[in-house]
Formats: C-alpha cells, structure tokens, sequence
C-alpha cells in the first residue's frame, strides 16, 4: 500500500494523475468576478504536487503528455473543420489577416526581447504559448525540442529538462495571458468609446438591410410574358436571390420546384432583399394584400421539422442526388453540421450526423426521414475507425520532414500539428470522401476533456520538480516577457481594427479572444458584452489562429537551435 502512495510504479502513476486531474477540475468550478481558468487548474495542481516529491513514471508521463495531446487537438479539429474554410468568407478575410497579425506580432515581441535580453528563444516559446493561453502550441514545441535536442546528440534527459523549463515558463505567464487581455478589452473599449447597446442595434439594423428586412411578397402573377413558363425561365439570373416558397393555383397550395409552370392568375409567396422587390414586380406583377397567416391557414398540411442523417450510405452524396424535391415535394432549406449553418446547395454533400431543415407535406417529410434514417439514437453509438485512422494518418503526417529554405533541420508539424490538421480536413472533406466523422456533441467535449486533462497533469507532474527553482533563477522575468507578448499585440492589433478597418466592437472582443485562443476570455466578453455577437466572431478566426500558433512554436525552436 505504500508503494501504490509513494512509489513509481504503473498504479500509483494513475493514482497520481486521477488526483491531480480531480482536483484541477474542482478547483476550476471557481470563479472570481465570473472568470475561472477551467481545466488550466490540473496544470497547477501538477506543478504543486510534483514540487513536494509526488512523481509519476517517466514511461506513463511522456505517453500520457503525447497522447492527450493528440486527443485534444484532433478532437478540436474535427469540430472545426466543417466551417474552417467558411470563416475565410463573408467578410472573414479581414478579420482571419488581423488573427495573422497577432499571431506575427507575438513573434515579434519574442524576438525583441531576445535581442534586448538575451533570454533564450525556446524559453520565450514556452512564454509565448503561455501569454496567448494555447496549450497545444506548448505541446507542440516540447515536441520539437525534444526532436531536436535528440538528434544533436542530447540525452534524454537533457531533452525532459529543457521540456520542462518551456512549461515552467508556460504555467507562469498563462495567468497574465488571461488577466492582461480582459484588461486590454476594458481599455479598448473605453478608448473607443464603444456604446454596446447602439453598436448592437447597428449589427441588427444591418442584417435586416442585408435581408431587405425579410420582405416578405405577396404577388399575382399578372405579366403575360411568363404565362406558360417554368420558374427557372422566369427569374433567369434571380434564382438565387428569390426564393418561392409557396404557389397558389386554382386555391391548391404547393412548393413549386424550379420547373413549375407559371399559369395566369396564380399567387407566390416570395421572399427576397429590398434591392430585388422591383425585378420581382417586373417579372411576376403587382404585390397583391395577403398575409403570412393565410398561407398558414391555407397549407395547414405543409410542415416544417428538422431531419438527422443516420445512414451511413448517405454520406458523399448531394443534396441533388437525392431527388426529394421533384420526389416527394420537399425541400432542404439548410443542413446544419456540428453546429455550423450551411447553405442547402444542390452540391453540397452530405454526411451521418448533419441535421437538415425539410418543408413539405407530412407524407413526405415521413418518406424523407426514411430515407435519411432520421434516428438520432443510433448516433450515441461511437464511430471510432474514422477517428483512430485519422489519428493514425495524422501521426504518419505530422512525421513527414518539410525543408524551408534558410532552415537546417526540416519542420516537422509532430503530434501537435499533423492529427489537427488532418483533423481539420476529414471534418471538412471526409464527406465528399465517403469518410463518415460524425461523433455527438458530447463525445467531442468528452474526447477533448480527457486529452487536454491527461496533457496538463502531465505536463504539470514534469515541471514541478524544477518550477521554483526556475522562478528563483531569473524566471519571475517571465511574467513581465509574457505581459509584454500578452498587452502589446493585442492592444495594437485593436487599435487597427477600431481606427483603420472600423471593425464593431463585438468583431474586435471576437478577433482577440479567438486571435489569442482563450476561451476565459471569451467567457469574460460573451457575458459582459453579448454572447452571440462576439462568439460569431471568435469562431471565424479561432481555426485558423490555432493552426497558426502551433505552426510558430514549432518554428521558433527550430530558429532557436540552428
């Protein structure tokens, strides 16, 4: 029994941890002033207790570090890779170049204070990570300098110490990481004077110009030029800026399909912006008085519900392969997948777990979830060859050596890099690769809990042992590198937005807490601000500013020991 307490062996190694872990999640069930560090806390509690001589096997520490890694990463992937390549549209090419420019900012900064300061490269990485709170760029670039460190010849246990120092100076300046951009957001926002309640107004008015403040029509089709023609004929080059959702002839309500013919005297309820209305009155005639509830009345058995894909052998297909308009009278509106809105395009291709938004009759939307299975019981059950072979994949990659001109040792994406890339495209692609990904919201949550618990109380049962020495030796500098990195970028990059790209403020809270990948941050704007607005907007650039971070860390040890 004192072994399992004090010994190494492989028991009290998962003793150890599940304390450790324990612990941290407790502790981060705390908040001050509504803002906790989250799961951040195991770091801590490693740390801690490594300190007083509780220590873990070297074997179970080094694999439960690397493979929670992968776990969590590959799990964020999968989550946003369905909108990764959509958060470069609608504006968010702006908003993706600033992330850009906070990411080569923070390297800025650890280049100037290497020069001024001499502190080395791979310390300040460690800092790095820390002051922008992104664990998996710290994963990343022990990675690497192990890699290295190896390759030149080091022991093994030079490479577990210059590891832990990078963590040491991670957990030191991850608090200023937190604390510094919420003070730069309060300062930002009383530079610019931002008035929360009139921008928000501002956001809504605009979305409603952008709709023609859904101007709803109800027109009689009274031009001759279109009796006798298909929709498609009629609205040629409008089709995707009108859409006819009902069409009444002779009393009988239906959704008319692109070639549904137009006869004299029949009524459309169209919906369209306020540049089109005038095209639409051309094309069809005068907007007749009707109201949204007589269609109601009216199509009594016209539904609208929401589907879920469960048949495997739907995944790859488009939405026109299946026909259910012109079949059964039913059409996709939109097809949302892992919380991301899609548009309903007839080439978009399909996947298990998207949930599709249907409208037709009761017959056929029952015939329609038939055919998508449409049982969404059957996806508690995991389907995990997708995701161990993209883990496999994802490990295979990040090995592959990618030589950059001026750079002696080729970059390795590694454990950190590889799977989330991978990761990233199987969520994107592995639809149109018949690749189903599919895992409930909560398995995601699940996988991605566990991983980032394992890395950190890893991470914080390694550092430990050194952590107060390291702080006594020089690195209570750390805190200050880490403001520096944390304050300067963000504040700067914020500026630019306001002044120069008069970016709303809920863009801006989103840009930087997204820019930074620190969800305390985005805890802190959606609840003093607006949960909605600013959550929008951290997603657009969170995929790619994670990527980014990973990939700098990287980098930045490999400079630092060519």
């Amino acid at each position: 029994m004192k072994e399992l307490f004090l010994g190494t062996g492989i028991a009290h190694s998962i003793l150890l941890f599940a304390v450790v872990i324990m612990l941290g999640l407790w502790l981060g069930r705390f908040k001050v002033k509504g803002i906790t560090i989250g799961s951040t806390w195991i770091l801590f509690v490693g740390i801690l207790l490594s300190h007083f001589g509780l220590r873990s096997d070297p074997v179970v520490l080094s694999f439960m570090k690397d493979f929670g890694l992968i776990l969590f990463v590959f799990s964020i992937g999968l989550s946003v890779g369905p909108g990764f390549f959509q958060s470069f549209r609608k504006g968010g090419v702006a908003m993706n170049l600033m992330s850009l420019g906070l990411v080569l900012m923070a390297v800025l900064m650890v280049v100037i204070i290497h020069i001024v300061t001499g502190e080395g490269v791979d310390v300040l990485t460690g800092v790095m990570s820390g002051a922008v709170t992104n664990t998996p760029g710290l994963g990343a670039a022990q990675q690497t300098l192990s890699d290295v460190m190896i390759t030149n010849g080091d022991f093994i246990s030079g490479a577990n110490s210059a590891s832990s120092k990078l963590a040491s100076a991670y957990a030191v300046a991850y608090p200023i990481g937190v604390i510094g951009v919420i003070a730069v957001l309060i300062a930002l926002k009383s530079i610019c004077r931002a008035d929360i309640d009139a921008e928000k107004k501002a956001i809504e008015e605009e979305e409603a110009a952008s709709t023609g403040g859904a101007r709803r029509m109800h027109c009689q089709v009274q031009n001759p030029a279109v009796f006798g023609l298909t929709l498609r004929e009629a609205m040629s080059g409008l089709s995707d800026k009108v859409i006819i959702s009902r069409m009444m002839h002779d009393g009988v309500i239906s959704i008319p399909t692109s070639d549904s013919i137009i006869q004299q005297g029949d009524k459309l309820l169209i919906v369209t912006s306020q540049q089109y209305v005038d095209n639409v009155r051309i094309i069809f005639g005068e907007e007749i008085p009707m109201h949204q509830s007589d269609w109601a009345r009216q199509s009594h058995e016209l539904k609208v519900k929401r589907l879920t894909i469960t048949k495997g052998e739907l995944t790859g297909k488009k939405i026109k392969d299946l026909a259910l308009r012109s079949h059964y009278g039913v059409t996709v509106t939109r097809v949302i997948r892992s919380g991301v809105d899609l548009v309903a395009r007839p080439d978009l291709r399909l996947q298990v777990g998207d949930n599709i938004a249907v409208v037709g009759s009761k017959e056929g939307i029952d015939q329609v979830a038939q055919i998508v299975g449409n049982k969404p019981e059957a996806l508690s059950h995991p389907n995990l060859v997708p995701i161990f072979f993209g883990i496999a994949l994802g490990v295979i990659f990040g090995s592959i050596p990618i030589h950059f001109p001026g750079i002696p040792q080729p970059v390795k994406l590694g454990i950190a890099g590889g799977p989330l890339i991978i990761a990233i495209l199987l969520g994107h692609f592995g639809s149109k690769l018949r690749i189903t990904t599919y895992t409930t919201m909560s398995a995601n949550l699940m996988i991605r809990e566990m991983g980032i618990a394992f890395f950190l109380a890893a991470v914080g049962l390694g550092a430990g042992q050194n952590f107060v020495s390291s702080i006594t030796n020089g690195g209570y500098w750390w805190i200050l590198y880490g403001a520096i990195i944390t304050i300067v970028p963000t504040f700067v990059i914020g500026l630019i937005c306001r002044f120069v790209l008069k970016f709303n403020f809920f863009q801006i809270s989103g840009l930087i807490a997204g820019g930074t990948t620190n969800p305390p941050v985005l805890a802190f704007a959606q609840g003093a601000y607006d949960a909605e607005h600013v959550s929008v907007n951290y997603a657009t650039v969170y995929p790619l500013s994670m990527f980014l971070r990973v990939l700098t860390a990287q980098i930045m040890i490999l400079i630092a020991f060519a």
